[in-house]
């Protein structure tokens, strides 16, 4: 499949961007400093580009079946501006598959409440995990995409391919000893499986050990 991958060169995206060669699809890189992948594939075309110039998007992605978006970005405002281009400017190249990166902060962890909301959630990660919840809003409000949105468990950090995990709806994943995690390399082997065979469109889920 040819894929678009927005941040590809980040902490998820280069897991992304792994996983997606490995199974031979054709992957354009889009980051905003392409010396940071040192990957050399056939299969890969790496472009620098500005995800929070709608129009910009549109030429960088055009031609491909399918994006991912892996952007990221710490304050809201960019998070919200570079979300409402990647749509914008998808429509426009007229490609109607996304599938986003978001966190998990904005999943339940009991009915109306979300993770980013109790007493516990680490003050150095509030204001990512916000910038993704708004993201989030604003894909699910979108009716024309065949969106996915695709939240991490409360722990991700560099790890093991098993290729063995449990994936859930909108309310965090834990296992018997209440630990929610994931590795980077799992949570790209479930996002990927999604760009393969669809299973959430138009739906948020996520993944945990």
């Amino acid at each position: 499949m040819k894929v678009a991958i927005i941040g590809a060169s980040g902490f998820i995206g280069s897991a992304l961007l792994n996983e997606a060669l490995n199974r031979g699809h054709q992957v354009t890189a889009i980051v905003r400093h392409p010396e940071k992948i040192q990957l050399k594939n056939d299969h890969l075309t790496i472009k620098k580009g500005d995800v929070t110039n709608e129009a910009e998007v549109a030429d960088l992605v055009a031609g491909n079946e399918a994006v991912i978006s892996a952007f990221n970005a710490y304050d809201t405002a960019t998070y919200v501006k570079a979300i409402r281009a990647i749509i914008g400017g998808i429509k426009q190249a007229g490609i109607k598959r996304l599938i986003a990166v978001s966190g998990a902060g904005s999943l339940e962890v009991e009915p109306g409440v979300q993770l980013i909301d109790t007493p516990g959630f680490p003050a150095e990660y509030k204001e990512g995990a916000a910038a993704t919840r708004e993201a989030y809003k604003i894909i699910k409000q979108d009716k024309d995409l065949e969106w996915t949105v695709l939240s991490p468990a409360a722990m991700i950090a560099p790890g093991e391919r098993t290729g063995k995990f449990r994936l859930g709806g909108d309310q965090l994943l834990a296992d018997a000893n209440g630990e929610s995690k994931i590795s980077t390399a799992d949570y790209a082997v479930a996002l990927i499986d999604e760009l393969e065979k669809p299973q959430h469109i138009q739906q948020r889920f996520t993944v945990a050990y």
